[in-house]
């Protein structure tokens, strides 16, 4: 499986055929969903979330089909008959090829005065974990997890004790969009020093295989 950073949290999976791609925002590539089968979106927020970039992908390939959840379905449905589906906490289901799990339920909280959405992590075939804006532990084991590292939501310490809950064999940095090239730098220094698991942060473009 090849794995490619698309900016922020888009991730593009490819095994040979079929392309996925998860959660294209408004800090994505402009061509993060060309010629893709799939599109998994894991919550509403506009930097996981661009309603453009999803209907150019839909438009642009009469197969191509969307799984995300009920606040994001429902501004795609009526466009789209039958290639939108609606996902759930516990769901399980095939898409371009892969074998996907649903985990979680809520984003994490930024502030108690915001009141917390939807939000659900995916799990591809068994192996790659996208979690969404949510620090959600799957029931089973993770060999490469997308790690965010940076959000009004969370702290550097909260993804250090993130990994360590998971145990992945490979860690991946997502959620990146908002720091510079110094913050980056910064949050590997302090998560190397916690974590011993094998940590990439890959540049918007580059690609790493599984």
């Amino acid at each position: 499986m090849q794995l490619t950073k698309q900016g922020h949290s888009c991730i593009r999976l490819d095994k040979g055929g079929p392309v996925l791609v998860i959660d294209p925002g408004g800090f994505t590539e402009p061509g993060a969903v060309d010629g893709v089968a799939a599109v998994l979106i894991t919550h509403e927020h506009p930097d996981h979330f661009d309603e453009g970039h999803v209907r150019a992908a839909l438009d642009a390939n009469p197969q191509a089909e969307v799984w995300t959840l009920a606040s994001v379905a429902s501004q795609l449905s009526a466009a789209y008959p039958g290639r939108v589906h609606t996902v759930g906490h516990g769901d399980a289901f095939s898409a371009a090829g892969f074998e996907i799990q649903v985990h979680g339920e809520l984003h994490a909280v930024i502030h108690p005065d915001i009141p917390r959405i939807t939000n659900v992590g995916y799990l591809v075939d068994g192996t790659v974990f996208h979690p969404g804006d949510a620090l959600t532990v799957p029931e089973q084991p993770v060999e490469t997890l997308l790690l965010p590292i940076n959000a009004p939501w969370c702290k550097v310490s909260e993804s250090a004790d993130y990994v360590r809950a998971v145990r992945p064999k490979h860690v991946v940095d997502i959620h990146d969009g908002l720091i510079s090239e110094n913050g980056v730098a910064v949050y590997g220094r302090v998560l190397g020093g916690l974590t011993d698991t094998d940590r990439r942060h890959l540049a918007s473009g580059e690609a790493r295989e599984f």
